[in-house]
């Protein structure tokens, strides 16, 4: 019997048959929908970064003075003189993805109005709430992996450019290394970045989200103008400050960070003692990622009915 010329082997239908039933993750697709669409989530700390890794080159050569001006008994000098750019290069980093990851928020559903992207991309079978999950990941996942690799990255280059400065100059790295702790440093790192950037500030992004979501204009009016006229009202009515200084704990850092000033010092400072339980337990996170999870219920309701602009 012979095979008709036209005729598919049957194990290449097969295979071809398996690829299309494979299931797909829509959530993944959608993340990287926006890596693909929105760079500037890593290419702006890369440029800060990059920015500050030039100053430090720049400085570096007064490095083995401050060494010499630093052997003194009091570690809070020494640690002053030698540590500080490498804290300072932390705190751009991390400010950096901050920003950028309210002002990707501020965007994210209200640009798809605004270019009429939103109708292709709801003839694809996701969900409004897979799409703003999605949207809410790039802020609270996203770009605190994307800030901590390069802040390691950077303070990295800093620590060895700095040892071969000091071996040059004939002096010993251990004062140095010592009271860097970098290890350590990388560890407290991590761990700010997930209470603090992903836990605390989850209902400012989902808040910012849920603007974009409904403003039809101008979103970051929206966000900040009816914040700033209830405390001027609150202020001028009742001549209190409750609603500031409610929004001023969230934006500060919360439980964490009132534990890092009252131990005297940075966040990743290596006498900084972590307190996982008390940070568990202030109601305010709880109550905050509550208001977070309504948000982005909200933000997808309204993300269902809105029509382009």
């Amino acid at each position: 019997m012979t095979t008709p010329p036209n005729a598919v082997p049957e194990s290449i239908v097969a295979s071809q048959s398996s690829e299309v039933a494979l299931p797909t993750n829509p959530l993944y697709w959608c993340i990287r929908r926006e890596l693909w669409e929105y760079r500037s989530i890593y290419l702006a700390p890369l440029a800060v970064a990059g920015v500050f890794l030039s100053g430090f080159l720049l400085h570096l050569h007064k490095l083995p003075d401050s060494m010499r001006a630093a052997m003194t008994p009091d570690a809070a000098q020494q640690r002053q003189a030698l540590i500080q750019p490498f804290d300072f290069a932390a705190a751009a980093v991390m400010g950096t993805a901050f920003l950028v990851g309210m002002l990707y928020c501020l965007d994210a559903l209200h640009a798809e109005r605004r270019d009429r992207s939103i109708l292709f991309w709801k003839s694809l079978p996701v969900s409004d709430f897979t799409t703003a999950l999605a949207k809410a990941s790039i802020p609270l996942m996203i770009l605190p992996v994307v800030s901590y690799a390069i802040t390691v990255a950077l303070q990295g280059i800093m620590l060895l450019l700095s040892i071969l400065v000091l071996f040059a100059s004939g002096l010993s790295p251990a004062i140095l290394w010592n009271q860097l702790s970098f290890f350590q440093s990388a560890y407290l790192l991590l761990y700010h970045l997930f209470t603090v950037h992903v836990l605390w500030y989850a209902p400012i992004y989902a808040f910012l989200l849920l603007i974009s979501a409904w403003a039809r204009r101008t979103p970051l009016l929206w966000a900040v103008l009816p914040v700033g006229a209830i405390c001027v009202f609150e202020r001028v009515v009742f001549h209190t400050s409750y609603f500031a200084r409610f929004i001023g704990e969230r934006f500060s850092g919360g439980p964490e960070m009132d534990t890092s000033t009252m131990s005297g010092g940075f966040p990743l400072h290596p006498g900084v003692h972590l307190t996982p339980g008390h940070f568990l337990m202030a109601p305010g996170l709880w109550i905050g990622l509550l208001f977070a999870a309504a948000f982005l219920a909200v933000a997808a309701r309204i993300r269902r009915y809105r029509q382009p602009e």
